[in-house]
């Protein structure tokens, strides 16, 4: 039987130009049939640091007894922190990472790149016209509501996809935790394969891997899955 870590909250970060509505969505229901609760946070200007504040404070309040995790970027942050505060959270829940190190080339980092540009020199209604236009309705409806929520630190969570280095190989292996990590087939932005390379070297990782169109169908899948693998990671180790 599959447990997970005895935490009592959780706080999960959004990823670049997501949010908390996105968050309590996804993993909400997961979270609460567990028994944990659930904190996210808005990101503020220079939002790594902002994100590395919200995750300092955490296990303050909590003396430890936490998860971390979060979608993409915010995925970046907090399993970077859990790598460099082994003793202040009881697991990692990674979902979507985008890719490892600096990669200035990687899907996640161009698509940045390119809305923060669009948002700068054509305004927030262009680029959104331009970053909706050719995904899912599900996705479209998303981006346009978490942009417009959070216009006011768009650009800093935009340019922080673009330049901020994901987790280096080295980070990885030093995790003493275990690790719930998702990866999505079908995602252009997170290739799976980035989940895959995550799991093969964090010591105490578990994958579970999902279909895009099972992702947009529901999104508390997202955070099934996560609490799914962060509870085989455990298992595997207990």
């Amino acid at each position: 039987m599959t447990a997970l870590p005895p935490a009592r909250v959780a706080l999960v970060l959004p990823g670049s130009g997501s949010d908390d509505v996105f968050i309590r969505e996804a993993f909400g229901p997961a979270l609460a049939a567990a028994g944990i609760e659930l904190r996210t946070h808005r990101p503020g200007p220079s939002v790594v640091s902002d994100y590395l504040r919200a995750l300092d404070d955490a296990a303050g309040a909590t003396n430890g007894r936490l998860l971390v995790g979060g979608v993409s970027l915010g995925a970046h942050v907090a399993t970077q922190w859990a790598a460099r505060h082994p003793k202040q959270c009881l697991g990692v829940l990674a979902v979507l990472p985008a890719y490892t190190g600096r990669s200035p080339t990687a899907p996640a980092a161009v698509a940045a790149r390119i809305s923060a540009d669009l948002v700068r020199n054509e305004g927030l209604d262009h680029a959104l016209s331009v970053a909706t236009s050719d995904v899912p309705a599900w996705l479209a409806e998303e981006l346009t509501r978490a942009w417009r929520r959070q216009q006011d630190v768009l650009l800093d969570g935009l340019d922080a996809a673009a330049e901020h280095p994901g987790p280096e190989l080295a980070e990885l292996r030093r995790l003493d935790v275990p690790v719930g990590l998702v990866g999505c087939a079908g995602d252009a932005v997170h290739p799976v394969q980035v989940a895959r390379e995550w799991a093969s070297v964090i010591p105490r990782a578990a994958l579970t891997e999902i279909d895009f169109a099972d992702f947009g169908a529901d999104r508390s899948t997202l955070g099934h899955a996560a609490v799914n693998a962060l509870a085989h990671a455990s298992d595997a180790q207990a």
